[in-house]
Formats: C-alpha cells, structure tokens, sequence
C-alpha cells in the first residue's frame, strides 16, 4: 500500500505513458507504409504478360505504363509477350503463376470470347483470375463502302431484309469481337447476312472499300483513314455516346438499337487468391495513371479511351460479355477455327 502513495510511482508511470504514446505515434507511418504496401510488396521485377504480338493495344497499354509503375515503386516492371491461340497460351500461363503480385495480365476483349469459342479453354475465366481494373477501352463502328443505298443501321437492315442471303458482311477472323458484334445485329434484327471472314482486318476493310463485302464492325482507329478518304462511311458508332472523332454520326442507341453497343476493353488480372492488399495497390496505382494528362494522351493517340474504376466494375464487365457472347456464339453455331 506505501507504494501506491509514492511519489516516485506516478512520475515513472507518467514517463512511461509519454514513451509509449510517442512510440504509438511514430509507429503511425510505418502502419500506413505497411497497408500500402503489404508484406513489403513489391521487392523484385514485375511481369505484365500481354497474350498477343507486340503492337497490339494491350502490348502498348503494358509498356505505356510499366515504366511508369517502375518509376514510383522503384522496382523493374517488364512486359512479356506470350501470343497464341487466341490470346489463351498467356492467359493460361498467369493462371498458373503464384499469386503473389509479380506475375499480372493485361489482356482484351477476347479475353470474354475466347473461352466461349473454345470449350476446352485450359482455364476458368472467372475462377482463375481476380479483376485489377479497366485500362482502357476503343470504339467501334459499324461501316459500309460509300456507294451503299445505306446510310443508318435501319437502312442496312432494310437492304438485308430485301436481299436474304445475299450480303456479305466481313470480319477479321472466325470468333473476333467483329465477326460476334454482326452476328448480334444479325440476331438482333432477324436478317441473313453471310459472314466472309479474313486473315486480319487489312484484308476485309479492302473488301468492304472495293463493294465485295456490303458491311463490316470494326475499330474506329482502323477505319479512320479510308472515311477521311471517303472510301468508307459510317452507319453507326457502337458506342453508348457519340466520339469527338466523328461528332455527326450517330451511335447505336440513337438509332434506336442500345442492344448493340460493343466497345472493344482492356484490362488487367492478377492470378486467383492474389491478397487483396496487392490488388488495391495496382488499383490504385492504375487509376491514378489513367488521370494522368500524359497518360491519357498517349492513349488518345492510340485511339483509346482511358478506362479506370474499381476491380468489381471489370469483373462485372467480364461476366457480362461471357453471357452475351455465349447466348450469340450458340444461336449462330459458330466454331472456333
């Protein structure tokens, strides 16, 4: 009990409360550093794997912004190219990699189709990979060569509906985004088209220009060149608002059709069970690049529109196209070549 009543007591407990709030507060950052940066991460090179050729737009997203990540996080950030069957052989091999972060894919829309073509695809779209977020996405448009009697998406439909079976419409390959985005209006519309696929979009934009095929979905970026020329027009813009490219066309759902709006997307995925501490990090970091004036330049260059939101938004977008897509794929029989 004399101790209770000691001077001495209560002058060291004090001191001790001192210490122990100052090592609270300095211990502060260090907490924050850790959430940030959980486990340390990252302490070695990181690998973007971009499942199709160099030059592609998820090749050039990757290597737009690898640098950049490597600069603020002061580690490597390498792009690797790992191209094949339809974007699968890269997709597969991140699947497979430990989910610690340092193994990421950036990959595209035939990241939605692929696996519906292919029922043996070597990976589960959804349960083997966890959504990091929306890079970017371009716009696509419905297009026709300029002497067409054609000018809308209802005057094509129109023409088709006098000529069952008799147009032609092109696209760069069995199972793109193109070939499945006309099946969609074909379906949608109720005509008969007949489907000439190309070896790349080079091939069938020529076609399309010289008469041979009367329609074809492609990328804007693609078609640009041969509209300017007037080779070329457009019967709608695919997208869900009108592109300051092409301020006087009008997009699908002006014209009547929201159930054709396709835009071709990239994103980013991390292997399943990758700690969702990492997959806030690359979030963020992704966001706050793609609000970057530089960043969003390069990309506009490319014909891209930033992307941006949160992990659940892409994978809600790839849940979305996997269901669309099968429901098409199905009603048309299409097979994978």
């Amino acid at each position: 009990m004399l101790g209770i009543h000691s001077p001495a007591r209560p002058r060291a407990f004090l001191a001790g409360c001192a210490l122990l709030a100052a090592g609270t507060s300095a211990a502060a950052p260090s907490l924050v550093h850790a959430a940030e940066n959980p486990g340390g991460y990252p302490q070695r090179t990181i690998t973007l794997v971009v499942p199709f050729t160099p030059g592609t737009s998820a090749d050039i997203f990757a290597r737009l912004i690898g640098p950049k990540v490597s600069e603020r996080w002061k580690v490597a950030v390498v792009t690797e190219n790992r191209p094949g069957a339809g974007g699968n052989i890269g997709a597969e091999y991140v699947a497979r990699a430990a989910p610690d972060g340092y193994t990421l894919l950036m990959t595209a829309t035939a990241f939605g189709t692929t696996p519906v073509l292919n029922k043996n695809t070597p990976f589960d779209p959804i349960k083997s990979f966890r959504p990091v977020g929306l890079a970017a996405t371009s716009v696509m448009a419905l297009v026709a060569p300029s002497k067409l009697p054609a000018n809308s998406v209802q005057d094509l439909i129109q023409l088709a509906q006098s000529q069952p079976g008799k147009l032609n419409y092109a696209s760069p390959g069995v199972g793109t985004a193109q070939h499945l985005a006309m099946e969609l209006l074909k379906q949608s519309a109720g005509i008969n088209m007949v489907h000439v696929p190309y070896k790349g979009t080079a091939g069938a934009l020529t076609d399309v220009m010289g008469g041979h095929a009367q329609a074809m979905v492609t990328s804007l970026g693609a078609a640009t060149p041969f509209l300017q020329s007037k080779q070329l027009k457009v019967l709608a813009v695919m997208s869900k608002k009108r592109v300051p490219e092409l301020p006087d066309s009008s997009t699908v759902v002006e014209q009547g059709h929201p159930d054709l709006v396709v835009d071709t997307w990239y994103g980013m995925l991390a292997p399943a069970n990758t700690p969702d501490a990492i997959i806030a990090k690359w979030n963020r970091e992704l966001n706050e690049l793609l609000r970057s004036p530089e960043i969003i330049a390069a990309l506009q260059n490319q014909g891209l529109i930033p992307g941006g939101g949160t992990p659940e938004d892409l994978g809600s977008l790839i849940q979305e196209e996997l269901a669309r897509w099968t429901k098409v794929v199905k009603a048309a029989n299409i097979v994978a070549d």
